[in-house]
């Protein structure tokens, strides 16, 4: 097994002026593992999730992926890297089924994969009988899990997820963490920004901030 980490933070800091949105912070995380980041409001954790995206600049220290700088420009990363980081564009006008089979072809092509990783994602979410909904339809917890079937429905190295349970009771989150907890075994990293209890006992490691 590989022991070579696929996500690494040394020292990667964020400041805005005199406002520092990130302390030093440095760290680790394997294939297939799971981290939770904690602290309180406005201790950085969102923050440390878009520097791994690509999408917030660090002022110093780095982030990167399988040993490569946070590049949202760069065409690698965003094969390497999925996220539920910031809010997700839904189409008004396609179904929950119809968006998520459209990113999972996006990345599969026209195949028999495309069409069962679509429901597969769907049903072990729960969503079988909403998918012929749109997104106005339904409530904001199963809104919730379409943006987690958005962003899990695609292959990754990386899942960036930033409270993944919000919105959801806690039956859902229990769910979800048996999916992640699944995905993880087979390989992929995650790094989640959450306190749920659910979502932390599940860890392999922790990045504590503020």
């Amino acid at each position: 097994m590989t022991t070579v980490p696929v996500i690494e933070a040394e020292g990667a800091t964020v400041t805005l002026g005199n406002v520092t949105l990130l302390e030093p912070t440095s760290f680790a995380v394997m294939p297939g593992e799971i981290w939770c980041v904690t602290g309180g409001n406005g201790s950085g954790k969102t923050t440390l999730l878009r520097a791994f995206l690509g999408s917030r600049s660090l002022t110093g220290g780095s982030c990167s992926v399988r040993g490569e700088r946070a590049d949202m420009a760069d065409p690698l990363h965003r094969r390497l890297v999925a996220s539920l980081v910031d809010a997700i564009p839904y189409a008004r006008d396609m179904t929950l089924r119809e968006q998520v089979t459209l990113v999972a072809a996006s990345w599969y092509g026209n195949s028999g994969t495309t069409a069962e990783a679509a429901e597969e994602i769907i049903e072990r979410l729960g969503l079988s009988s909403l998918g012929e909904r749109f997104p106005h339809q339904v409530s904001s917890g199963q809104l919730q899990l379409f943006g987690l079937a958005l962003t899990l429905v695609r292959p990754a190295d990386v899942v960036l997820l930033d409270e993944p349970e919000r919105h959801l009771d806690s039956d859902r989150v229990d769910l979800v963490a048996a999916l992640l907890t699944e995905r993880a075994k087979e390989g992929t990293a995650f790094l989640i920004a959450t306190h749920e209890p659910a979502l932390v006992e599940a860890r392999d490691g922790r990045v504590e901030l503020g």
